[in-house]
């Protein structure tokens, strides 16, 4: 098939040279001809809108549907009916938590020479891709695109189009910052383009819109070389390390935060506000801790590289035509090797915006066949709305039914949710991968093979309130689907084994994360904040205005000399002199480490050997703990096959015609493997705390510069030993038990009715949401001594929590229409 020539990228002409133009006959009059086109788009505009009442307005023309035809013909082809192939002779490097990936992105992104491709949820312009910010202000986000837009780099993004009464990551901002970074005039102006994708509003482009459904996926292609794909977003909240610190506090100095302004959050005790002024922040850290983030996300080169991108330019050309077809800012994009009509390249008579062919390389320059061992294959779950497929593609759903039926050993599961049904019986609930385990646990019970399911999934969705608020129904609503889904009535995962006459505790094992920390805020702290009347609230909101920049990337600091900065000058002065009165002999003073979260991890010093400046009393109630956020989308087979990437078990992220996705499915043994010891070791706290710094860590460099690092202890060798398995379950027992008797943190198999609630759960108004239980039972002495004993992350997953309630009322939150939101 042949290809029409592509303009050079960078040429601003809103016409397509050689292709027809509709010039000829009008040299003479260009005004004349200018006009005819405006009217022509004007009309095509307004045509537009008849689409609001035709829903399948984009598969009704004889080449529409040729092209749906040829699309499920090539799925067809594939396994899981996938849009992409399985490829083979990929170099696969994995990543868990936030430092390593975003140490890896930004070494890729600031080696990007010539294309780079966002599709985010969410994605914060002013995150920190390394830490601490006050010594690397350079690798914030919207500044390293900015560096690469002003050497040329194109930068295309795309982000969910929030409803912004529901969520807070406003992508407006987003979109405005990135787009402002490189203004009119100034290098890399033009080479940043970014859409927002689904309107909410059917006449604001005479697009089809949503309410309910998000574009859910999390990956990145630079220079069509290689991928980054899997669960982080870049965004407020993610940056993390192994032994996930809670506390933030720094007496000797402010400057030394990790999380400045915004990117300090507990989601569960307050959601994320105005997000655009990044530098405030509501949630007090010489009270609370954060919530602390675990999540898992792979980088690829080799030939699955191609579909990711292919995934990205079909979806940049859908939302295009959808929305911008008559932009001059937006170009059509096109990806050699795929024919334009299966791209969803469009070519109007007077075509806006242009159209750049995509890689800018030749494959002479780089090959990406055999960089590595690994087949891959990439997934989706896509649809009309989000993808202008005739038909809605679970390609995603499919993978997991298949590769968890035909499990032999074990099947392990990390997810943000975990919603699922065992036949047609679980209204609304319809995907199948809760049959799928009950089909792999029933095979192997009647072949007398030995199988663990293991699945990790966050105590409590992270989302804001007391569960026992009105506010929490939602929230209740998603908890109560996932015991429905694993253990509670005859249609659960349970209750099906059972039938079966299946014993399903010998097969099924679900757990959360947890984790301690130390706040270190000090009796000197506080009796510092009385005596200057400067709050360290203060100090905390002055260095977030430091390091992330009273203007933004997109302006030049030194450029304003407007009576608004010269008062902001005043002002940054005033503070200054403030911060240096409140933190003046503060060093000399401080002795204690910052975070103690470091204890739970292996090679650190016992807690009860960890100093303290002053108070006794007040250290005790500096004790904080936190669910540690599951945010992975993983699953684990026999160590030879995982799915990683942005997809949740629940409707939303599998039923293909819900939440938009994209994962990879993996196959090769050594590469799983170790991804699945090193989170293992993790769990268990037998790997060792990180450090900020990640030049020297091989697990923070991008795919293609070197493999990952795995020094395996020998416990977790051995999937299914019974060693392991015993250290295991007893450590998760150990620490279950300890957070209860200190803390009494809710969900816990206590609480079987909220009665049973208010008895063994303060209100918040009474105990600090996180803090020690009663203080006055306890010693300081006691509390490390209790706390030495927990090891890693692992507790029980409380699956008798409220099991005598009824959970989601029926109501103005959870009610037939807005059910299928919360699964």
């Amino acid at each position: 098939m042949s290809r029409p020539m592509s303009r050079p990228a960078g040429t601003n002409s809103d016409l397509c040279e050689g292709h027809f133009s509709g010039k000829a006959g009008h040299s003479n009059h260009p005004h004349l001809f200018a006009i005819k086109v405006k009217l022509i788009h004007s009309k095509h505009a307004w045509g537009k809108l008849k689409n609001v009442f035709n829903p399948n307005h984009r598969h009704d023309e004889p080449h529409e549907k040729e092209i749906d035809a040829w699309r499920e013909e090539i799925a067809n082809s594939h396994r899981y009916k996938s849009f992409a192939p399985e490829t083979v002779g990929n170099d696969v490097k994995w990543y868990v938590d936030g430092r390593d990936y975003f140490w890896a992105v930004s070494v890729a992104l600031e080696n990007a020479k010539e294309v780079v491709y966002i599709a985010d949820w969410w994605l914060s312009p002013e995150l920190f891709l390394r830490r601490p910010p006050s010594e690397a202000k350079e690798w914030r986000l919207d500044r390293v695109l900015k560096r690469k837009a002003e050497e040329g780099v194109k930068i295309f993004v795309i982000v969910y189009k929030e409803i912004a009464q529901a969520l807070t990551c406003d992508s407006a901002h987003t979109k405005t910052t990135l787009e402002e970074l490189c203004p009119r005039g100034n290098p890399g102006h033009g080479n940043i383009y970014v859409m927002r994708h689904p309107d909410h509003d059917p006449f604001l482009h005479g697009a089809d819109m949503t309410f309910f459904w998000a574009h859910h996926e999390k990956f990145m292609v630079i220079d069509h070389k290689l991928a980054f794909i899997g669960g982080l977003d870049m965004c407020f909240g993610r940056w993390d390390m192994h032994q996930h610190p809670l506390a933030d506090v720094h007496p000797e100095g402010v400057a030394n935060e990790i999380w400045p302004g915004q990117d300090f959050n507990n989601n569960r005790i307050l959601d994320f506000q105005n997000v655009n002024d990044w530098k405030q922040n509501h949630l007090d850290k010489t009270k609370y801790g954060r919530m602390p983030w675990h999540d898992v996300s792979i980088g690829i080169v080799g030939p699955a590289v191609m579909s990711i991108a292919d995934h990205f330019v079909e979806r940049w050309n859908f939302i295009k035509r959808d929305k911008h077809k008559r932009s001059p800012k937006r170009p059509w994009l096109q990806l050699r090797g795929i024919p334009d009509d299966l791209a969803g390249v469009q070519r109007p008579t007077f075509p806006v915006g242009g159209y750049y062919e995509h890689p800018l390389h030749s494959p002479d320059e780089f090959n990406l066949e055999n960089r590595g061992p690994c087949e891959v294959q990439i997934v989706r779950s896509s649809a009309d709305w989000s993808h202008g497929l005739a038909h809605p593609e679970t390609s995603i759903q499919t993978a997991y039914i298949d590769t968890i039926e035909n499990a032999q050993h074990f099947i392990y599961i990390e997810n943000q949710f975990f919603i699922t049904a065992t036949g047609g019986k679980q209204h609304p609930i319809h995907n199948q991968i809760g049959r799928a385990i009950v089909n792999a646990v029933t095979r192997a019970h009647n072949e007398n093979r030995k199988l663990r399911v293991i699945i990790i999934i966050p105590a409590i969705p992270g989302f804001p309130g007391d569960l026992r608020e009105d506010s929490a129904t939602g929230t209740r609503a998603i908890i109560d689907y996932q015991y429905k889904s694993i253990n509670r009535g005859e249609n659960s995962i349970y209750g099906q084994l059972q039938k079966e006459g299946i014993d399903p505790t010998k097969y099924i094992f679900v757990f959360n994360l947890r984790i301690y920390d130390r706040i270190h805020t000090t009796d000197a702290l506080l009796n510092r904040q009385k005596e200057t009347g400067v709050g360290y609230r203060e100090l905390q909101a002055a260095n977030a205005k430091d390091v992330l920049g009273a203007k933004g990337a997109a302006q030049d600091d030194s450029s304003s000399s407007s009576e608004s900065s010269i008062l902001d000058s005043a002002e940054e002065s005033r503070m200054a002199g403030r911060r240096k009165l409140f933190e003046e002999d503060m060093d000399s003073a401080s002795h204690a480490h910052n975070s103690v979260a470091k204890a739970a991890m292996k090679g650190s010093k016992p807690l009860t050997d960890e100093t303290w400046d002053d108070g006794v009393d007040q250290e005790k109630m500096d004790f904080f703990q936190e669910e540690l956020y599951v945010h992975a989308k993983l699953l684990i087979v026999d160590d030879e096959k995982m799915i990683v990437g942005s997809s949740n078990i629940n409707d939303r992220s599998q039923n293909g015609d819900h939440d938009s996705e994209l994962s990879a499915v993996v196959k090769h043994g050594p590469t799983v493997s170790s991804l699945r010891k090193q989170l293992w070791m993790e769990h268990l706290g037998l790997l060792p705390a990180q450090e900020l710094e990640g030049d020297d860590d091989p697990n923070a460099q991008p795919p293609g510069h070197g493999g990952n690092r795995c020094e395996v202890d020998p416990l977790v060798e051995d999937a299914m030993s019974d060693e392991l398995w015993n250290a295991w379950t007893s450590q998760a027992t150990t620490n279950t038990e300890i957070y209860r008797y200190l803390f009494h943190p809710d969900p816990d198999d206590c609480i079987k009715t909220w009665k049973d609630y208010d008895t063994f759960c303060p209100k918040r108004d009474k105990v600090p949401t996180g803090h020690i239980w009663n203080g006055g039972d306890f010693t300081t002495e006691q509390v490390k001594e209790e706390l030495a004993k927990v090891k890693g992350h692992l507790v029980w997953m409380p699956l008798d929590f409220l099991k005598d309630e009824t959970m989601a009322e029926p109501g103005l939150q959870v009610n037939a229409i807005t059910e299928s939101i919360y699964c």
